[in-house]
């Protein structure tokens, strides 16, 4: 058959006996969507990376079939992969930035492709093939831009080259691994409506790997739920409405939606790792619908519908029950402090090099308040985060922490105030250093901030990493055995064993599935009551802003335009920008009524975004 078909598909640890993937099946149609759902560390990218017939380091496949335009992928020399991975089955990464070549232009990249697989094109043919294919994923196709550096794009258009680059041959397939994870609402939107397009233009069978599930129900046909290497329930994207598996209810439940301020339901315990499932159905120990027939057998991938299937004994009990209510939060007027503000940020105003990138931002965070900052990249939300810790410090203003003036430079302040105001990275990938083993990283911080016994430091880092939804066990791993959501939670236990008082979180849940993202939302609503936490948190979406924000400030270009309580801000928009985001943020939410921007609301585009230094 045309397009993709995976058959009986297991892949195992090598040299071991466990699977990471086990008897995994599916087809994807030419011109459709297949969602890949799921915790992180489940198996959606080994499985996704098998469709291309390969698999991570240290992963081998152990039995199945994977066709691609009905001829096999498995058991072919590199030579042979070389030539089909570009030409019948692509691939675009988490990260754009990592996928292309700094050091080459937009245009050699693109072209290299058609050199190594259509050699025989001549120059017209090639630069017909980059313009045609430029347009299709909405880029310009002029010789200024083909001219410029990847450095010299926004994320979105960086995104889009790697599209580009994997849709320039036209392959049969397209496997897309987290694409969108980073991007702010708008670059977001417009990336799925490309990805769309793409498909229905081209006809190509689409792998969408995901923890995003509001994205997934925009953007899908199909939706596969995956659960300890296991296919536990699939049909058409609506399942996700109602779903049957108690896993796919409990990742639903966890999503948050802008038009209330929700307590996000969290998943008790940890996925299993490779060869620790429990006997029987490999989720019955999270399982608020366990019964004792659910530890005896694993249970068989059954359809009460047609087209839809779930891996429950009790999902035809399950099919006519609505979710769960979610259970409303109290106003976030009433958590802001009183008292004198714990951060006061006055007059702010920061460039880099030559381009002014803030402008007069003013704010104030109190002891236990969570304000968030909200906008496109490059509206200037990180900026502010790294001034206030003094990663930055070519800039303007005051920033003042319990009243005192804070100096620009963070190894200029005094060790206490270092510890007190603590910054979570967005990128997982590159806030973890690869040589140090996961405990070492957390420990870190201690050694220097905290004057106690290794014994002690051993324990505290075990309460971080539990705190985290991580096991004590993943303490002598390296970041490259984890997945990017385990070394995120990483990430976000370093900074809290530092006990800090002002926590600015960049970005942090952006690579957390739902479940996770759930849990962290709640530490960090306990960590605010229990220790007087004040939470800066920068954030594109807008649906967890809800639920865990007191106050919003809206950034477009350097400046805020809106700034209030949470609640009014997202139900009342009054800037034209801020109605535009609201309208572009995917929820799951079917019944809420989306705010449509006005008739004289600009379209928001990165593509006539200027970057200055992108000069021909």
């Amino acid at each position: 058959m045309s397009g993709v078909e995976v058959k009986g598909l297991s892949v195992g640890v090598s040299k071991s006996s466990m699977e990471i993937v086990h008897d995994v099946s599916f087809a994807v149609e030419p011109g459709e969507v297949l969602g890949i759902v799921g915790e992180s560390g489940c198996g959606k990218t080994t499985l996704a990376l098998a469709v291309l017939g390969g698999t991570r380091a240290g992963a081998r496949i152990t039995c199945g079939e994977v066709m691609v335009d009905g001829r096999p992928m498995l058991g072919l020399s590199n030579r042979e992969l070389q030539l089909r991975r570009g030409r019948d089955v692509a691939y675009v990464s988490q990260d754009p930035a990592a996928a292309l070549n700094p050091s080459l232009r937009i245009g050699r990249q693109l072209s290299e492709m058609l050199e190594v697989h259509a050699p025989g094109l001549g120059r017209v043919s090639v630069a017909r093939q980059l313009r045609e294919t430029l347009e299709d994923v909405r880029l310009a196709s002029d010789a200024a831009f083909l001219r410029r550096y990847p450095h010299q794009l926004s994320g979105g258009q960086q995104q889009r080259v790697a599209i580009a680059m994997a849709a320039m041959l036209r392959p049969q397939a397209i496997v897309m691994d987290e694409p969108t994870t980073g991007l702010d609402v708008t670059t977001q939107s417009h990336i799925l409506r490309t990805v769309r397009d793409l498909c229905q233009k081209q006809r190509v069978a689409i792998v969408y790997v995901s923890h995003d599930l509001a994205v997934v129900s925009k953007l899908a046909d199909r939706v596969l739920v995956i659960y300890a290497g296991r296919v536990v329930e699939f049909g058409p994207t609506r399942v996700l409405e109602r779903p049957w598996h108690p896993y796919t209810r409990g990742l639903v439940g966890a999503i948050p939606v802008i038009s209330e301020a929700r307590i996000l339901a969290t998943i008790p315990g940890h996925p299993p790792r490779p060869g620790s499932h429990p006997r029987g159905c490999r989720f019955s120990d999270r399982c608020s619908f366990r019964i004792a027939e659910c530890d005896v057998d694993e249970p068989e991938l059954s359809g009460i519908e047609a087209q839809h299937a779930a891996r429950c004994i009790r999902a035809n009990e399950l099919r006519g029950q609505p979710l769960a209510a979610s259970v409303p939060k109290l106003d976030g007027a009433a958590r802001i402090a009183s008292e004198p503000p714990l951060l006061e940020v006055t007059d702010l105003s920061a460039a880099y090099g030559s381009t002014r990138v803030l402008h007069g931002v003013s704010l104030q965070l109190g002891a236990q308040e969570c304000v968030a900052l909200v906008g496109e990249s490059g509206s200037g939300k990180t900026t502010i985060g790294r001034c206030v810790v003094g990663l930055i410090a070519n800039w303007e203003g005051r920033v003042a922490y319990q009243g005192e003036p804070l100096p620009r430079a963070a190894r200029k302040r005094s060790r206490q105030v270092r510890q007190r105001l603590q910054f979570i990275f967005q990128s997982p990938y590159n806030a973890l250093n690869p040589r140090r083993t996961i405990a070492e990283s957390v420990a870190a911080p201690l050694a220097q901030f905290f004057a106690i016994s290794r014994r002690e430091r051993h324990a505290r880092v075990n309460t971080a990493l539990e705190q985290v939804s991580l096991s004590s066990d993943l303490a002598q791993r390296y970041p490259d055995q984890l997945s990017g959501g385990e070394r995120q939670r990483v990430a976000i236990a370093r900074a809290l064993v530092c006990e800090p008082q002002v926590l600015i979180c960049d970005e942090i849940t952006s690579a957390l599935d739902v479940s996770v993202q759930a849990s962290i939302v709640g530490l960090l609503a306990d960590l605010r009551a229990e220790r007087d936490l004040a939470i800066l948190f920068v954030t594109h979406n807008l649906a967890l802003v809800r639920s865990i924000a007191d106050r919003v400030l809206v950034l477009n270009a350097g400046r805020i335009v809106e700034a209030g309580l949470t609640s009014t801000v997202l139900d009342f928009p009054a800037d034209p920008y801020t109605r535009a985001l609201v309208a572009d943020t995917p929820t799951l939410d079917y019944e809420a009524e989306v705010v449509q921007p006005a008739q004289d609301t600009p379209t928001l585009d990165h593509e006539a975004e200027v970057v200055q230094s992108a000069q021909p």
